[in-house]
C-alpha cells in the first residue's frame, strides 16, 4: 500500500457562489479520510467574483493554489494548468459545481494506493438536464467514440491520475488538448468506479448546445482524422454512382431511348456540389487546426498565482 499527497485540480468559470461550499466538502472529506492533499482552483476568465473568492480562502488555508486566466481560455487549458501546477503523487480532476462527488474520493486514492495508475470515474447517470443538450451531448460522444475507438459514452473527466500518468500527458504538445480522450490514450494500469452525478445548487451550467457543438467539433479534429476519410467515403460512393449512371446512359444512348436529362442533371449537380463544399469544409478546418498548432502559442497565460511557491 502506498500513500502521499493527492492534489485536487478545480477547473472554476463564473463559480463564485460554488467555491467555498466545494472547498469546504473536498477538504472536509480528505481531512476525516487521513489523506494528505493540495487543492488548486483554476479561473479560467471569470467574469466574477471566483479569483476573489479564492483568494479570501487561501488567505487562512495554505492548502489551496489559485491560479488566474487573463482571459477565458476554456476548460481543457484550465485542466492541464492544473496538471502543470500539481505537485502531488496523484492528482484528480472534478468539477467546480459538486456534480462530481466529492464523496468518491477517498474511494479512488484507495484504489491508487492499492496500485492503480489511472481511476476512472463512470456515471451510473447524466442526473436531470436539458433533454437538448442530453442528446447533444449522447450524440457526441457516440460519434467521438466511433472516431476515436475509445468507449467515452459514460466517461468524465473526473478521474485520479498517477504522477508517471500526469507527467505523460504533460509531454504532448498539442496546443488543443482533448483531456478526456487523451488520459484514455496514454495507458497505464486502469480502474473504474461508479458515480451518480449530483444535481447543480448553485448557479447554471455553462454548457449550451452551440458551445458543446463547437467542443465537439475542435476535439473531434483534435484527436482523429475520421472526418476526413468520411470525405474519401463519400468520394468512393459518388464514384459509383456515377458509373452506374454512365452506365444507364450509355444503354439508352445505344437502344434509341430519349434521356430524361434535365431533372437528373440538376440534382446530381446540387448533390455533388453540397458534397464537395462539405468535403472542402472539412478540409479546411483541419488546414486551420495545423495553421493554430504551428503557430504554437501558449495554451493559456496566468495573470494572478496564489498559494503555494506563488
Amino acid at each position: 500500500m502506498r500513500s502521499g499527497l493527492l492534489s485536487v485540480i478545480i477547473p472554476a468559470f463564473n463559480e463564485q457562489g460554488n467555491i467555498e461550499r466545494t472547498f469546504g466538502a473536498v477538504s472536509g472529506i480528505l481531512s476525516e479520510n487521513g489523506i494528505l492533499y493540495e487543492i488548486i482552483f483554476v479561473d479560467d476568465g471569470s467574469s466574477d467574483d471566483t479569483f476573489l473568492k479564492i483568494k479570501e480562502l487561501s488567505d487562512t488555508h495554505p492548502e489551496i493554489v489559485g491560479l488566474s486566466f487573463s482571459r477565458n481560455f476554456g476548460k481543457e487549458a484550465a485542466i492541464f494548468a492544473g496538471l502543470e501546477t500539481a505537485k502531488g503523487d496523484c492528482a484528480v480532476l472534478m468539477d467546480c459545481d459538486l456534480q462530481h462527488p466529492a464523496e468518491t474520493l477517498p474511494e479512488m486514492y484507495q484504489l491508487w494506493s492499492e496500485g492503480f495508475e489511472v481511476v476512472e470515474g463512470i456515471k451510473t447517470s447524466r442526473g436531470k438536464e436539458n433533454p437538448a443538450h442530453g442528446f447533444a451531448a449522447g450524440t457526441f460522444y457516440k460519434i467521438m467514440s466511433r472516431a476515436t475507438g475509445i468507449d467515452m459514452a459514460r466517461a468524465s473527466d473526473f478521474k485520479l491520475l498517477d504522477r508517471k500518468a500526469v507527467d505523460a500527458l504533460l509531454l504532448m504538445p498539442e496546443r488543443a488538448p482533448f483531456f478526456r480522450a487523451l488520459s484514455s490514450w496514454i495507458g497505464f494500469k486502469k480502474t473504474e468506479v461508479f458515480f451518480e452525478v449530483n444535481e447543480r445548487e448553485i448557479g447554471t451550467s455553462k454548457w449550451s448546445v452551440l458551445k458543446l457543438t463547437r467542443y465537439a467539433i475542435q476535439n473531434i479534429t483534435s484527436f482523429s482524422s475520421a472526418p476526413m476519410q468520411f470525405v474519401t467515403i463519400m468520394g468512393i460512393v459518388f464514384l459509383i454512382f456515377s458509373i452506374a449512371i454512365a452506365a444507364e446512359s450509355l444503354y439508352k444512348y445505344f437502344t434509341g431511348q430519349a434521356l430524361e436529362g434535365f431533372t437528373t442533371v440538376i440534382l446530381l449537380q446540387l448533390i455533388t456540389g453540397g458534397v464537395l463544399m462539405l468535403g472542402i469544409g472539412i478540409i479546411g478546418h483541419y488546414i486551420s487546426r495545423i495553421y493554430e498548432e504551428i503557430k504554437a502559442r501558449p495554451r493559456y497565460i496566468i495573470r494572478r498565482r496564489i498559494g503555494g511557491n506563488k
